[in-house]
């Protein structure tokens, strides 16, 4: 796949859900306001519930009711690789104007239900693809001013947060469709199918844009959805801190 520019035609966004009553609203109304930053392309946004026993459906519903192409579809994986991908895999059956002929003018985009992106996060992405960008890796900002004391420090010692870093999130990750189509999208895993996907493209010699323009707030829980998840790296830098 050549790296050109491509006029992008149409966003998908896929927001996969496990019993995220307290958090979802916001992440959802973050994502209305960064679709506004997008106004001259069509924007799908796909809610997938993933064996939510909370009030995550009814959050979600209320929230796609009063938003233009919003979908919410519910699956019983308890599997965060096989939601992310069922989004995906629901887009085209849900957006009359995506073809498989056509996906190369589709950018796939995904962040996380515990997560809130900034106004211009749709922008942001929208801007990389049309400069010829296949993948997007982003970065993340945590709150961690009132975890325990040392633990902003020893994470920010690891991170950089800088054009060129080497992380890996789900809750700020996109490509385009026919890259995404090309290395198998996301794999039935747990946790790490960000890092597995995007270590598909770059075996694939796909290049990977690793871009911070626009970071992701994401939560400072220690108890996350997925195991070894971005929860699970802050449990280990807190549990470090006492050794």
């Amino acid at each position: 796949m050549k790296n050109c520019s491509v006029r992008i035609r149409q966003i998908v966004v896929v927001v996969p859900v496990h019993n995220e009553e307290d958090l979802l609203q916001k992440a959802l109304t973050s994502l209305t306001r960064s679709r506004a930053s997008v106004e001259e392309v069509d924007v799908r946004t796909i809610v997938v519930l993933d064996t939510c026993s909370d009030n995550s459906a009814t959050i979600a519903a209320e929230w796609a009711a009063h938003t233009d192409e919003s979908s919410v579809i519910s699956v019983d994986f308890r599997n965060v690789g096989s939601s992310r991908a069922a989004g995906f895999r629901a887009a085209l059956g849900l957006s009359s104007g995506l073809q498989p002929t056509n996906l190369h003018e589709t950018w796939y985009a995904t962040t996380d239900a515990d997560s809130t992106v900034r106004p211009d996060w749709l922008a942001s992405h929208l801007r990389h693809a049309q400069r010829g960008a296949q993948a997007v890796a982003g970065t993340v900002r945590v709150d961690l001013d009132s975890a325990p004391a040392g633990l902003d420090r020893a994470y920010r010692a690891g991170y950089r947060n800088q054009l060129g870093h080497r992380h890996v999130h789900g809750a700020n990750l996109a490509l385009r469709a026919d890259v995404y189509r090309a290395v198998g999208g996301f794999r039935s895993l747990p946790t790490g199918e960000d890092v597995d996907l995007i270590h598909r493209v770059e075996s694939n010699s796909i290049p990977v844009l690793y871009a911070c323009d626009s970071p992701v707030s994401t939560s400072n829980r220690r108890d996350g959805r997925a195991p070894d998840g971005f929860a699970g790296h802050l449990r280990n830098l807190e549990a470090a801190m006492t050794q």
